[in-house]
């Protein structure tokens, strides 16, 4: 059994939209490529670094859109071998409609989405899901992954589609590894699904000092 890892890059106040560049969403978003001006090495070395054994891709119509008009246009090597990567394994392609899948490797899921991405699980080791936020949304209620890879920029913008955005469910999640933190401010947040939903308590304990 193989692992879906979500990898996510958010705002303070967790906007996820077209944090790439200004052309990304044009349905009237205006702060298209927020993520730019804060990305630096450290971001890049780990964002790199958290690709390693990565198989398959898993992404939503509009992220899949944007990656097949950029990636089979770069050249071998460049960022750092990941065009190489992204060219040659499988892309999964969750969308309600028909849509022309060229880049090479794509393959449209089925309605049942859940089952689908259950038999992608059963095939690959690492399976990354990128952006995608309405395809996040489904994952994140059927409690449909393994690895919630966050990434936090010290902004927010107030405005834009979330990343918890209708999707989200009592869940327990476990921090895998100590937080990184980038020189411009960038978190990276790795987290494992935990077992079971969150347990109440009561803070006015004894045992927690508080009377």
């Amino acid at each position: 059994m193989g692992m879906i890892h979500i990898d996510l890059f958010a705002t303070l106040d967790l906007i996820g939209q077209a944090p790439g560049s200004p052309e990304e969403d044009p349905d009237g978003f205006p702060y298209g490529g927020w993520q730019a001006p804060l990305f630096d090495e450290t971001v890049g070395e780990h964002v790199g670094a958290g690709m390693a054994g990565l198989d398959a891709l898993l992404l939503g119509r509009r992220t899949y859109d944007i990656f097949a008009g950029f990636w089979p246009h770069q050249q071998d090597g460049v960022d750092g071998g990941i065009a190489t990567l992204f060219n040659s394994i499988p892309k999964y392609v969750a969308s309600r409609g028909n849509p022309s899948l060229d880049w090479a490797g794509s393959t449209r899921l089925g309605p049942d989405l859940a089952a689908g991405v259950r038999e992608i699980r059963a095939k690959h080791e690492h399976v990354h899901v990128i952006g995608s936020l309405d395809l996040v949304q489904t994952l994140l209620r059927e409690r449909l992954f393994d690895r919630l890879n966050l990434w936090i920029f010290p902004i927010t913008l107030g405005v834009g589609k979330k990343v918890f955005d209708g999707g989200t469910v009592p869940t327990n999640l476990e921090l895998l590894e100590p937080p990184v933190t980038s020189a411009k401010g960038a978190v990276l947040l790795r987290y494992g699904l935990g077992a079971g939903v969150p347990a109440g308590g009561d803070m006015r304990r004894a045992d927690r000092g508080v009377s």
